[in-house]
């Protein structure tokens, strides 16, 4: 990615701001109440709460109304984004001096507290004097949730270590930053975080365990592009949620994750050159409540249960079984024999699986080729034959290795209620409406093990690949992220 697609992902992925400059307040004057100031009548506390959803500078102006607003208004509190400050996207360099004086302005006009603070569209690498000012304002009128991106790229800035003095933040994200120094910073603490996202962020080995361990009741950790060198161990006794995109990490240890539900990994690789066949280590030791796994990539990842290394073609014993995912997630290169293999042996290893979602990705190798006859040998598959209810297949191009899994599935899958499979984008391929009908109608034509099968095949919508992982549906508790 060049800058601006970079600063466009992170952007997607940030928590949107409670309060939106584009929505409107008006107050309707119906009979028997003409001319009568019904607004006057609430209560203060409900006139804060209604100035708190305003923004800042409509929030501003009502303190010009009368004694008692600007009260009101001094007492509420407030939400800042910078890009309500602004008339056109994207901010400009040259933006940059008037974005920052109205955000000094802005946090230095307010007593606090300040419910959220979105500063997303300043070019901080001038500006180091206003970011630690900001800073103490913020540690000192005790803004809950903060967004702070910068827009300069490479990632140069450092951001301040007061940053670690904000005791009241409930959520952080931060992205384009250099990180601090860890050793320097003492007790500091985020006492009340519960969610996390760091993006494109230089950092150190150990750093993002620096800030997990200082975060007693952290819930949500989501990672993009920000973790190098050696690896990640992760212990907590409060993350439910824990996702990493594109990122480069040699080694993954979730050590003691007592409430760890959802692990997602999309595109982690173990080396920054594309060329190494260095691959991702992920060993999960003590995840008693880890539901949700995914996207394992049979090219790219060492799974390790407890000791163990899961090898193509092994034997699961009870000891490398991970028997509390119920939703796994795989990206999958089925005309490599060995990554086929591995898939068989994955589904293995998780015999309570009951979500299957598979994202097909493309075979450019010449060695290693996939033998049509493997899934006639496999065998029997708990997870498949009792467990998996439901099953997706993205990116299908129905080629032999794809349509020999499928094959095995469908004719093993006793519990199957529902199946789809969506082909590519037809942007972006050459398949045809006709080549997909021929594929769908082969698979029809199997003697299938469940009858009834809710069935469906489409194209998708989604760019070239697929879409990116999303860090917002990732975090959903009531969704299946994976099946979107």
């Amino acid at each position: 990615m060049d800058a601006e697609q970079l600063l466009a992902y992170i952007y997607t992925c940030l928590p949107e701001p409670p309060v939106s400059d584009t929505a409107r307040l008006a107050a309707r004057r119906a009979a028997p109440y003409h001319g009568v100031d019904r607004i006057s009548g609430l209560s203060d506390a409900l006139l804060q709460d209604i100035v708190s959803r305003l923004p800042f500078k409509d929030a501003a102006r009502t303190a010009v109304l009368a004694t008692r607003w600007r009260r009101v208004w001094l007492s509420a509190p407030l939400v800042v984004v910078d890009t309500h400050l602004l008339d056109h996207w994207p901010p400009t360099r040259a933006d940059a001096p008037a974005v920052t004086a109205a955000v000094s302005h802005a946090l230095a006009a307010h007593p606090g507290p300040f419910r959220c603070v979105h500063l997303v569209s300043s070019h901080m690498d001038g500006y180091p004097a206003q970011l630690k000012r900001w800073l103490r304002l913020l540690a000192a009128k005790g803004v809950q949730e903060l967004v702070l991106v910068n827009r300069s790229c490479p990632r140069q800035v450092p951001l301040p270590g007061t940053l670690f003095r904000i005791a009241t933040l409930t959520r952080l994200y931060v992205g384009v930053w250099k990180f601090p120094d860890v050793s320097c910073l003492g007790d500091a603490s985020f006492p009340n975080l519960r969610e996390l996202g760091i993006f494109s962020v230089a950092m150190e080995n150990g750093d993002i365990e620096a800030i997990v361990s200082r975060s007693p009741v952290l819930e949500i950790l989501n990672i993009q592009g920000s973790v190098k060198g050696l690896g990640l161990h992760l212990i907590s006794q409060s993350l439910w949620c824990v996702q990493i995109c594109d990122s480069v990490i040699e080694n993954i240890v979730v050590v003691d994750t007592q409430r760890l539900e959802r692990l997602i990994l999309y595109k982690v690789r173990g080396s920054l050159n594309p060329a190494s066949v260095l691959r991702t280590g992920i060993k999960i030791g003590n995840a008693p409540k880890l539901e949700m796994f995914g996207y394992l990539e049979p090219g790219k990842y060492v799974l390790q249960a407890g000791d163990t290394i899961i090898m193509p073609g092994m034997k699961p014993s009870a000891s490398t079984m991970f028997t509390s995912v119920t939703i796994l997630s795989l990206n999958v290169r089925f005309g490599v024999h060995d990554d086929a293999n591995m898939v068989a042996t994955f589904l293995k290893c998780f015999p309570n699986a009951s979500s299957l979602h598979i994202r097909c990705e493309q075979c450019d190798e010449s060695t290693g080729k996939f033998e049509p006859k493997f899934w006639e040998e496999v065998g029997p598959i708990v997870s498949v034959m009792l467990r998996i209810g439901v099953m997706t297949i993205r990116e299908f191009r129905g080629e032999k290795g794809e349509m020999a899994f499928l094959k095995y599935f469908f004719t093993n899958a006793r519990a199957l209620k529902y199946a789809a499979i969506i082909f590519p984008n037809p942007s972006f391929s050459s398949i045809s409406k006709n080549y997909a009908c021929s594929k769908a109608n082969y698979l029809t034509s199997l003697n299938w093990a469940t009858q009834g099968c809710g069935f469906m095949v489409y194209g998708s919508t989604d760019p070239e690949g697929g879409r990116p992982w999303c860090f917002k549906t990732g975090a959903i508790f009531s969704r299946d992220p994976f099946s979107w």
